[in-house]
């Protein structure tokens, strides 16, 4: 809270608001985006079952496809490249602005240039690694999501649900949950831990990984319980958020959903959670303290 104080209030600095907003936005490019909707559709005046419904959809879809192949595949190729390179521009876009915004927290500085230049080895590390993870979370999530969908499928062709297919997605599904949430806590294991030692030590990713792991190690209690209390603290922020939605009539979600600009009007929160994770890493020793060697000149 002090931390948030001194950056963004002590004194208040449109300026340095906006440059250091674009270092967070940066960091957070890619990984928060708007909530999915999609189109609802009213079957209430429709005849039959919503399985039939679902298998007449699957047919003429199928159809159209098979009698659109020789457009459908070349197009498909190309939007799969695209992505795939905007994935890749995203990751490492988003791998700088990580060490970017947390060299401006740590020095108290709204600085875009000396951090981009300065960390660039560090980044392109963690880039490498994010990829890697990146491939590793497809060839486990998509085995089973195409599971899921063929069981899916069985049934609408069959015409019915039955026990065994339910079971199987049920099972699925839970298989899913489950390295969500592994790959979750990896993720947040990352970017609180591992990416604040890559900055203390200017070292790349795998190591910083391999000395977290010794402190995971002989900690596991009080690292399992900081998830935990993350997990608080997220819902906390979510409902003010949401107050102050209310409050201004949703103005305040009409500014939050704009990029960039929602980022500079969630910049206090974005200073205290990067802060947080800092403050608890230095509490395991000086040499986790990233704060160690600015604090003179900062405070």
């Amino acid at each position: 809270y002090e931390r948030v104080k001194l950056m963004l209030f002590s004194p208040f600095d449109l300026g340095k608001w906006f440059t250091l907003g674009f270092c967070a936005w940066l960091a957070g490019l890619g990984e928060s985006g708007g909530g999915f909707s999609g189109g609802s559709h009213n079957y209430s005046n429709q005849k039959g079952e919503p399985m039939e419904q679902f298998r007449h959809f699957y047919h003429e879809a199928r159809d159209y496809v098979l009698a659109n192949l020789y457009w459908i595949v070349p197009v498909a190729v190309i939007m799969a490249a695209v992505s795939l390179m905007l994935w890749l521009l995203i990751v490492w876009l988003n791998s700088r602005g990580k060490f970017m915004f947390l060299h401006c927290v740590v020095s108290n500085t709204a600085e875009v240039t000396e951090p981009w230049e300065k960390y660039g080895r560090e980044a392109n590390s963690l880039f490498w690694f994010r990829i890697v993870m990146g491939l590793i979370s497809m060839v486990l999530f998509l085995p089973l999501m195409l599971l899921i969908g063929l069981t899916i499928l069985r049934m609408v062709r069959q015409g019915e649900a039955n026990v065994a297919g339910i079971l199987v997605v049920a099972v699925l599904g839970l298989m899913f949950l489950f390295l969500a949430i592994v790959f979750g806590v990896i993720r947040k294991f990352m970017v609180d831990f591992v990416v604040p030692i890559m900055f203390l030590r200017r070292g790349k990713c795998l190591a910083a990984w391999r000395e977290f792991s010794g402190l995971l190690g002989g900690n596991p209690g009080q690292f399992a319980l900081y998830i935990l209390f993350q997990v608080v603290l997220t819902m906390a922020i979510g409902v003010l958020v949401l107050f102050a939605i209310i409050l201004t009539c949703c103005l305040a979600g009409c500014v939050i959903i704009l990029p960039y600009l929602g980022t500079v009007f969630l910049l206090p929160i974005l200073v205290f959670k990067r802060s947080f994770s800092l403050y608890y890493l230095a509490q395991y020793g000086p040499q986790y303290d990233v704060f160690s060697s600015n604090v003179a000149s900062v405070l």
